[in-house]
């Protein structure tokens, strides 16, 4: 595949730096005038809005965790203070929370991970992330139009929709997650199809959910499938991506990332394994330190594809009790919700993974009788609240949820 890059990806990582150091400090001046947080959190600091002139003095900033944001909108609707009190914006999102996201830039989110993958003009791809609420239907939407594809935003529609949309539209790539390719390619053999000598579909962008090494092999030699990986936050947009080299993501030209110690919010030595932190440069929503939860090292050598930037040697598990399940972040303060809205029930969560995928089972337990009423009221209730279905509902006793009152039990294996 010839290389897809643009003059930022290529220069000197000197010039990189000079230039986010300048961006940098220019936010934060721009965010202590125009955010009563960022205000708040300098002067709380003893700090000036100039002190933070940097990457190396992010650190003098708390890191924001996603439960902060969501505390901090709670209190502060809708932004939390973190932008202009009269921000205007095309559009405004949301994530389970709820967190309110305005719509960060028109042009570039996304642009280099579809095009590092190797999507181009005359493509046809399917997208299956939602176009409902949340920023991933169309935030990937842009992002393959800037790189020239015509986009079939199919979203969320049954696999058996899928599959007649991949035959009669004749569709070459696939954006979404992998565990729902893997159902749509399931279900065109049982519609009686040969996947890779029935349809087009040659090459695929993963993001939300890991891509396992036995799953990738399962793509690239059984169904000829090119895949690659990108990785994001909604609430600060790409990360990284990867490149045809395929060894670790590139770090995005927009975004400062550093790997921290979660106890300290200080940076770990280079090359140590620690909390994925973001801060994404823009004069918009100055959501400076985002903490993700997930953890990663930075790998510092030169790629071969000719990319100076740095790489994140993927993903290596979450930070606290946080879980994503199907693409989806599922939060305590989600199930602390639920509980206020049940509170004579024990709930636990229990995440496996079958014919790769995950299932989601909830077991509840209350010392009442808990009728079908009560539990279809409980799964509209979970939906609303977790914007995820649950694959199962399973009635239990107090006695064992007391017995083991882990919150949520992930019994996944990534192999």
């Amino acid at each position: 595949m010839a290389p897809c890059y643009d003059e930022k990806e290529t220069r000197p990582s000197r010039e990189r730096l000079r230039e986010q150091n300048e961006r940098l400090a220019e936010m934060i001046r721009i965010g202590y005038d125009a955010s009563p947080y960022v205000k708040k959190v300098i002067d709380e600091r003893g700090l000036t809005a100039n002190a933070i002139k940097s990457v190396d003095d992010l650190e003098a900033l708390p890191v924001i965790s996603r439960e902060k944001l969501v505390s901090l909108e709670t209190v502060r609707p809708p932004y939390g203070g973190l932008t202009h009190p009269t921000l205007v914006t095309d559009r405004i999102f949301t994530s389970p929370g709820p967190v309110y996201e305005p719509h960060l830039s028109e042009h570039e989110l996304w642009h280099r991970g579809y095009c590092a993958a190797g999507f181009k003009p005359g493509d046809i791809v399917l997208n299956t992330f939602s176009y409902h609420m949340v920023a991933a239907g169309l935030t990937f939407h842009e992002g393959l139009r800037s790189v020239g594809a015509t986009v079939v935003p199919s979203g969320t529609s049954g696999t058996e929709t899928q599959v007649q949309l991949i035959r009669d539209l004749k569709v070459t790539g696939y954006t979404g997650t992998p565990s729902f390719l893997m159902a749509i390619i399931a279900k065109a053999g049982e519609l009686g199809f040969d996947f890779r000598n029935d349809f087009n579909l040659r090459r695929a962008s993963f993001v939300a959910e890991p891509l396992q090494p036995s799953l990738r092999r399962r793509f690239e030699d059984e169904y000829g499938i090119d895949t690659y990986q990108m990785y994001g936050a909604t609430e600060v947009g790409d990360i990284a991506y990867e490149c045809h080299i395929k060894n670790g993501w590139h770090l995005c030209e927009d975004v400062i990332v550093e790997i921290i110690d979660p106890a300290t919010g200080m940076k770990v030595p280079s090359g140590q394994l620690g909390e994925v932190v973001v801060t994404r440069l823009n004069n918009k929503f100055f959501l400076f330190r985002f903490g993700t939860g997930d953890l990663s090292r930075i790998i510092e050598e030169p790629c071969p594809c000719g990319r100076t930037s740095c790489r994140l040697d993927g993903i290596a598990g979450r930070v606290g009790d946080a879980v994503k399940v199907r693409g989806l972040f599922i939060a305590p303060s989600q199930l602390n919700k639920l509980k206020e809205n049940f509170r004579n029930y024990l709930i636990q969560l229990v995440i496996t993974r079958e014919d790769f995928r995950d299932r989601l089972t909830v077991r509840m337990a209350s010392t009442d009788e808990i009728t079908s009423k009560e539990i279809a009221l409980f799964d509209r209730v979970f939906q609303e609240t977790c914007t995820i279905r649950p694959d199962d509902i399973e009635v239990t006793t107090t006695a064992e949820l007391e017995g083991d009152n882990s919150l949520i039990i992930d019994r996944r294996e990534w192999k």
